[in-house]
């Protein structure tokens, strides 16, 4: 046996479970802090904060009471409550009963629905927060486009003519005007590819016409994750010279061509820092959110296109990037309800549910990508821990609302009797969507 040979596939292994712990701990963490922080301003006392399970590694108690610890298995944590049997809020029947009537008003139990019901919901809730900080300082961090089209940093392409420069104002392509960027984006569409396209551009207060390259030529912007290009090696930056031997000006072409391929493997000449490399990439069936709302399914090998120059930035405000982090929140969340819709309808296929093998390769690959790009990934990864712990299962934090809304209504929280049964039902139901999951991760392509 080659033991030398394995090394780096025991490397790629642990670089990938040692990613997916960082995440999910994080993403615990907020969430478990969340319920900590609010249970403590409503009174409910917090027995235990736990990071893990099973055997302690390490534990303080600090001045209010609160025992802080790190367990072995590091793939979650719970927060224990007084009156809690268990991580999962279980009613401690004994314990309670021999509570008087000020410590068990600082049980879970015990408190007042509104402090409950407060307790339960600040889980997801700051998972939500915790994404809107990071979409919000990510923004301030690296600043927003300015509204019109001002040449930045000209992306190096091969072979091409190129006349434009830095701070040049681009007032028309082709003959069309562009007004402000969005202008500019909307007018690419309406102009055919070419190896050369005219600019007319305001230079130091003098109107000029200049030849360069097609607007958004095959040029690689970004790689997507689980893609045939990024299985393939490709990076942000390549340059798409030819497609099966067809020579390429736009990156509509080459979406075209994936298009039409039906899933038949594509021959690329990719041209990269003045190297020519030849890969072979197979498009892959992939289901797409629409700006409209819905789902469309196209053939895709995982590019998002790039641009001849970057675009100068600003940096926005506190207020309108944190508005911008709040759409960008309810953008995830909208599309990952209609998603499932979908997929339950069966109108868009199942493979799209991932599980932790799919997650563990995704925190991987962002954080290969780099620190920025994996603490996006743990934004996106809080929201939809959020959104998951918000359905009305019992066992999760939806559920526990729900028999609070019952409460409400009613006057009285359902039986021990009936809360065992729906604790049991949650689990099995959670525990045949995490198989169905796992099953997606092994089996789909």
């Amino acid at each position: 046996m080659d033991i030398v040979g394995l090394i780096p596939s025991f490397g790629n292994v642990f670089f990938t479970i040692a990613m997916f712990v960082i995440a999910i701990l994080v993403i615990v963490t907020v969430h478990e802090f969340g319920h900590y922080i609010v249970g403590r301003w409503s009174g409910i006392h917090a027995e235990v904060f736990s990071i893990g399970f099973g055997p302690v590694l390490a534990a303080r108690v600090d001045r209010h009471g609160t025992k802080w610890q790190l367990a072995a298995l590091p793939f979650g944590g719970y927060v224990k409550f007084l009156g809690d049997a268990d991580a999962a809020s279980g009613k401690d029947v004994a314990a309670l009963s021999a509570l008087d009537a000020k410590r068990r008003r600082a049980s879970m139990h015990g408190a007042p629905l509104w402090a409950r019901a407060l307790t339960v919901a600040a889980g997801p809730v700051f998972n939500f927060i915790f994404a809107v900080l990071v979409f919000a300082t990510f923004m301030m961090w690296r600043g927003v486009a300015v509204d019109t089209p001002v040449v930045g940093q000209i992306t190096p392409l091969p072979n091409v003519v190129n006349e434009l420069q830095m701070g040049d104002l681009i007032t028309a392509v082709d003959g069309r005007e562009t007004s402000d960027l969005e202008a500019f984006y909307n007018t690419i569409e309406d102009v055919p590819p070419a190896p050369v396209v005219t600019y007319d551009v305001m230079r130091d207060g003098q109107a000029l016409q200049v030849q360069g390259p097609y607007p958004q030529p095959p040029l690689a912007g970004s790689i997507s994750l689980q893609s045939a290009a990024r299985d393939a090696g490709m990076q942000p930056g390549d340059v798409i010279v030819s497609v099966d031997g067809t020579p390429l000006s736009a990156f509509s072409e080459l979406r075209d061509m994936v298009a039409a391929s039906g899933g038949s493997t594509l021959d690329l000449e990719v041209w990269r820092d003045g190297t020519v490399l030849d890969l072979a990439l197979t498009p892959r069936s992939t289901d797409l959110p629409m700006a409209g709302g819905g789902f469309e399914t196209r053939w895709l090998i995982g590019l998002t296109s790039g641009s001849i120059f970057e675009h100068p930035t600003r940096m926005p405000g506190v207020v309108e990037a944190s508005q911008a982090a709040v759409s960008q929140t309810w953008e995830i969340m909208r599309t990952s309800l209609e998603g499932l819709y979908y997929m339950v309808t069966g109108m868009i296929s199942t493979c799209n549910i991932s599980g932790p093998i799919g997650i563990a390769e995704t925190s991987a690959a962002m954080a290969s990508d780099g620190v920025a790009d994996f603490i996006w990934f743990l934004a996106v990864l809080s929201v939809a821990v959020g959104l998951m712990n918000l359905f009305p299962i019992p066992v999760l934090d939806g559920g526990h609302l729900v028999f609070h809304a019952w409460e409400a209504v009613t006057g009285k929280p359902p039986s021990d009797g009936a809360m065992r049964i729906f604790m049991t039902v949650g689990l099995t139901i959670l525990i045949s969507v995490m198989l169905f999951a796992i099953t997606n991760d092994l089996f789909c392509p």
